[in-house]
């Protein structure tokens, strides 16, 4: 019991930490230039736009419901899935969060302009980057739902909220280290995302490599697990989960922009047998 309490008191640090995040500085820091340079290839958004594409675009990756867990403030991570399912559903712990993600899908106010990134998903499936407000439609039409996620609760979701029988894909960008005390808790929480997944359903995983902490608003450090290759690799089996690919992507100087002490980027692909 003793180590159960502990566990829970870390986790509830960390929760504490994020009740200063502010979703306007995070985007500023994380998805602008250089960060998010369309430009560029060896930028960070572009690279993580083309592996879910190419993730997605491969056989089997279609299905009624894709669960994005965790999925902060941000959009992009369902930018090509919302192609390739009847339904979507978006997730954070945070209200903040939330209510950014539902002022976009509301037709509202939001902080980060995401045309670009529509424009490039656009490109990569081959469609004019004009076509850009037509997935920006089909994305608002699938979202059927923005609820609250807490990773470290053996059953995440609310209750009823996905098919008894689990959803055919979960993708997750950034969010189990950033809100794990540790490398077991962060094991334990792909085990539980393990139940939201059908046998046979695919998840699409992105996180950071080598991380301890990241700028969630000015002047706030929230700590990260700071994961290797190998230790993804081991949490994933440990879990239960079929390692079907793995990709790196290394941080080029100019992109350490002091807002995290990241060093590298992973994307996994990984299915529920």
């Amino acid at each position: 019991m003793e180590g159960k309490d502990s566990s829970e008191e870390a986790v509830a640090a960390i929760e504490a930490c994020y009740q200063g995040f502010n979703p306007a500085a995070y985007l500023q820091y994380n998805y602008t230039p250089p960060r998010a340079d369309f430009q560029r290839s060896d930028s960070i958004v572009p690279w993580k736009l083309s592996c879910l594409h190419k993730a997605f675009s491969e056989g089997g990756m279609k299905g009624e419901v894709l669960v994005d867990v965790g999925s902060g403030p941000t959009l992009y991570q369902v930018m090509s899935g919302c192609e390739h399912f009847d339904r979507v559903v978006l997730s954070d712990f945070l209200e903040v969060n939330r209510k950014e993600l539902r002022s976009w899908l509301q037709g509202g106010k939001s902080s980060l302009d995401w045309t670009p990134y529509l424009q490039c998903v656009c490109e990569l499936e081959g469609r004019s980057p004009t076509a850009w407000t037509e997935k920006a439609e089909r994305l608002r039409s699938v979202v059927t739902d923005v609820l609250p996620i807490n990773v470290h609760q053996p059953c995440p979701l609310p209750a009823g909220s996905i098919p008894s029988s689990g959803a055919d894909c979960l993708v997750s960008s950034f969010c189990l280290e950033s809100v794990s005390p540790d490398l077991p808790s962060f094991t334990r929480a792909l085990g539980h995302l393990s139940g939201l997944l059908r046998s046979g359903g695919h998840l699409l995983l992105i996180g950071a490599l080598g991380e301890s902490f990241y700028l969630g608003a000015p002047g706030l450090q929230i700590p990260v697990v700071p994961l290797d290759e190998a230790q993804v690799c081991s949490s994933l089996r440990t879990s239960g989960y079929q390692l079907l690919q793995l990709s790196v992507y290394h941080l080029p100087p100019d992109m350490r922009v002091g807002v995290d002490d990241v060093s590298g980027v992973f994307f996994a692909k990984a299915r529920k047998p």
